[in-house]
C-alpha cells in the first residue's frame, strides 16, 4: 500500500531500502526515491553516495515529487529493476531505477539510469545529485563538460545526463533541478561514472538501449528459478535475484553484502564491513546455485574460490576481496554512522583469525562441485588433499569460530564438527579418485574429531550439543550438524539439539546466535540466517509441518520488495545489519527447497 516515507534525523528505516545492481556494484534506493549508497566501480571500492552512513556528509541522489507524496514500489517481475510509484494531490508518476548492463558499444564504466514517466495528472518533481567521492573524504569539484553537468575528485568522476529535463543548477556542492511530469515521453536522469579512464557522456539513444537491454536480461536470467520452492516460490525467486546482486561478475566472487557498518543494534558498535567473500558461505552458495540449476554461476564461483584459496594454501583465509586478494586491513572512517551508530569501518580484521569451520565448508563445496561436474583438475586435487592434511594436523587447536568472536579462541564444537566434515569429504573425494588418496590418516583423524564432538560437546541434561566444552551454552550454528549430515537424519541427538535451540535461543520466529560473551560489547538483533537454518534442520529430520509453519512466518518478515537484512529487531521487526544479506537469502533458498523435498518424500 502507498505510504509517506519518513526519515528519522535524516535516516530512512533500513526496511525502506531496495537494492539494484549490474553484477559489478550495487546501490541502495530508498522508498522516498533517494539513492543513499553506491560504491564505484566495485562493491569494495570507496563510496560516491553514503548518506545511509552519514545523513549530512555522505552524499546521495534524491529524486521525488516536489510536494507531499505517498510511495509504493515493486521490482519488475523476475528482475532487479526497481519501479517506484509516487502519488500526490496533483497526480502520479513512476520512477524506474537500474544500474544498466554494458552494451557492445562504448559505455560508461558504471551507469545509473532513472526513468521518469507520468501516469496521471501533472506532478512537479525535484532532484538533487550530491556526490561525495571516497567516503566523503575528497573535495568534490562541480563543472560542465560539453554543457553536461559533471563532478570529479582525483581520479573519480561522474556526469549527469538530464534527458528531457532543463535548468540544472549547481548549488552547495550539488546539482539540482525541478521539472513537471505528465503522461507522454519519458524523461531520464542518467549518471555515468568513471575511474582512471575517459568519462563517457550518455545520450538518449544509448541510455534507452542500455535500459531496454537491462530490463530484458533479468527475466531471462531468473527463468530457471520460477516455481521452485513450493508455496514460497516468490521468496525463492527474489532471494536468488538478491544473491545475484552479491555476485561480482568479473571474478565470480559472492560478497556477504554490498554494504558496510549498518549496525546490528541502533547506537551500538557491532558495525562490520561485509563487502568481501567469506569462504564459509561457499557450501551454502554452491548448494543453492546447483539446486536451482545456475551452473554457470556455480562454476564461476568455484573457479574464484580455487584462485583465492591458492594464495594461502594449505591454510585458508576466512575472507577475500572480490578480486581474490587478501588485503582487508580494518580502519575507521570519520562518518557519523547510521543513526549515530559508530564506528563506520572499512576492511575486516576477521581475515586474521583462525576459523576452522571454513575448511569443512570449502571441502564440502568441492564435494558438491565434483558430484555435479565429475572431476577436478590434477592441481586442484592436490591442493584440496593438502587442505585435508592441514585439517588432520590442526583440528585440535582452538579457534574464533563461525561467529568470528573477538574474545580468546576456544574449542567451538561447531568448528570441530566442520573439521570432521572436511575430512569426511576428503575421504569421499579420494574414493572417487578426485584427490590423492591419504584416506588412512584422514579416517583416523576424522574418528578422533567425531569422538571429541560427541564426548566433549554433548550435554546429556539438555539432550543437545553445546557451544564449547568450557562454554556450556547453546549456539544456533550447531544446527549445521544437521545440515552437513554429521548424523543420520533419524538420530535422536539431532532432534534434541533442534529442540534445545528452539527452547533456549528462539523467540517466536526469531533465533539468536548465542547468549554468551564474544569480546564485543552491546546488543544485537536476531540473526535471520539462524531462523532459516532452523527451518532447514526441521525439514531434514522429517518435521516438515513445523518447518512449513516457521517458513510461513519468516517469509512474512521480508520488506515490501522481498529483501532481508542480516538481523532483525525482535521488538518491532526493524531491519538491522548489512543488506541485502547473501547468507540470509541463501539460507531461505535452501530451507524452502528442503521443505519442498521433504513434502515430496
Amino acid at each position: 500500500m502507498p505510504r509517506p516515507p519518513e526519515r528519522i534525523d535524516g535516516y530512512l528505516p533500513l526496511r525502506d531500502y531496495a537494492a539494484i545492481g549490474d553484477g559489478r556494484t550495487t546501490a541502495l534506493v530508498g522508498l522516498d526515491g533517494a539513492v543513499d549508497w553506491l560504491c564505484v566501480p566495485d562493491p569494495d571500492s570507496p563510496s560516491v553516495f553514503a548518506r545511509v552512513l552519514d545523513a549530512r556528509r555522505g552524499g546521495c541522489f534524491e529524486l521525488c515529487p516536489d510536494e507531499p507524496f505517498e510511495a509504493e514500489r515493486r521490482y519488475q517481475p523476475g528482475s532487479n529493476v526497481l519501479e517506484t510509484t509516487f502519488t500526490t494531490a496533483s497526480g502520479s508518476v513512476r520512477v524506474t531505477d537500474a544500474l544498466t548492463l554494458a552494451s557492445e558499444e562504448l559505455a560508461p564504466l558504471r551507469e545509473l539510469v532513472r526513468r521518469v514517466e507520468g501516469i496521471a495528472g501533472v506532478v512537479p518533481m525535484r532532484f538533487r545529485l550530491e556526490p561525495r567521492f571516497k567516503y566523503g573524504r575528497r573535495e568534490t569539484v562541480l563543472c560542465r563538460r560539453d554543457g553536461i553537468p559533471a563532478a570529479h575528485a582525483g581520479h573519480h568522476a561522474l556526469a549527469l545526463a538530464p534527458i528531457g529535463i532543463d535548468g540544472v543548477e549547481a548549488t552547495d556542492g550539488a546539482f539540482e533541478g525541478r521539472f513537471a511530469v505528465e503522461p507522454g515521453e519519458p524523461r531520464y536522469l542518467a549518471v555515468a561514472f568513471a575511474e582512471r579512464e575517459p568519462l563517457v557522456l550518455p545520450t538518449r539513444r544509448h541510455v534507452e538501449e542500455r535500459m531496454a537491454q537491462t530490463e530484458a536480461f533479468w527475466p531471462r536470467w531468473s527463468e530457471n528459478a520460477r516455481g521452485r520452492g513450493g508455496p514460497w516460490s516468490e521468496a525463492v525467486l527474489r532471494s536468488l535475484l538478491a544473491l545475484k546482486l552479491c555476485v561480482f561478475a568479473p571474478s565470480g566472487a559472492i560478497i556477504a553484502a554490498p554494504t558496510t557498518s549498518l549496525p546490528e543494534w541502533i547506537g551500538g558498535t557491532r558495525n562490520w564491513d561485509y563487502r568481501y567473500s567469506w569462504l564459509r558461505d561457499s557450501t551454502y552458495a554452491l548448494d543453492a546455485l546447483v539446486r536451482l540449476d545456475y551452473l554457470d554461476e556455480a562454476r564461476a564461483f568455484f573457479s574464484w574460490l580455487q584462485h583465492a584459496a591458492r594464495l594461502t594454501l594449505p591454510r585458508l583465509q576466512v575472507l577475500y576481496r572480490v578480486d581474490g586478494s587478501t588485503r582487508t586491513e580494518e580502519s575507521e572512517l570519520d562518518l557519523e554512522g547510521y543513526r549515530g551508530s559508530g564506528p563506520v569501518r572499512i576492511g575486516n580484521l576477521a581475515s586474521e583469525q583462525r576459523q576452522l569451520d571454513v575448511y569443512g565448508a570449502v571441502l564440502d563445496c568441492v564435494w558438491v562441485y565434483v558430484q555435479q561436474h565429475g572431476q577436478l583438475d590434477r592441481k586442484t586435487g592436490r591442493d584440496m588433499a593438502g587442505v585435508a592434511d592441514w585439517v588432520a594436523e590442526h583440528w585440535r587447536e582452538p579457534d574464533s569460530g563461525i561467529w568470528e568472536v573477538r574474545s580468546d579462541p576456544t574449542h567451538f564444537i561447531q568448528s570441530k564438527a566442520m573439521c570432521w566434515v572436511a575430512l569426511d569429504r576428503a575421504i569421499r573425494l579420494a574414493e572417487q579418485g578426485a584427490v590423492p588418496d591419504r584416506r588412512e590418516r584422514w579416517q583416523r583423524e576424522a574418528e578422533a574429531c567425531r569422538a571429541f564432538v560427541e564426548e566433549q560437546g554433548w550435554d546429556p541434561e539438555r539432550s543437545s550439543y553445546i557451544r564449547a566444552p568450557e562454554l556450556r551454552e547453546l549456539d544456533a550454528s550447531l544446527l549445521s550438524l544437521v545440515l552437513q549430515g554429521f548424523h543420520p537424519a533419524d538420530d535422536p541427538r539431532l532432534d534434541g539439539t533442534i529442540d534445545a535451540v528452539k527452547r533456549e535461543l528462539a523467540e517466536g520466529p526469531y533465533v539468536r546466535r548465542y547468549r554468551g560473551e564474544d569480546g564485543v560489547g552491546g546488543e544485537e538483533g536476531a540473526f535471520l540466517t539462524c531462523s532459516f537454518w532452523l527451518v532447514d534442520a526441521l525439514a531434514r529430520v522429517g518435521r516438515v509441518d513445523e518447518a512449513s509453519a516457521l517458513m510461513d512466518e519468516l517469509t512474512g518478515l521480508a520488506n515490501d520488495v522481498g529483501l532481508f537484512s542480516e538481523e532483525i529487531d525482535r521488538r518491532d521487526g526493524s531491519f538491522l545489519g548489512n543488506m541485502p544479506q547473501a547468507l540470509t537469502h541463501l539460507a531461505l533458498v535452501n530451507a524452502a527447497l528442503s521443505v519442498e523435498n521433504g513434502e515430496h518424500i
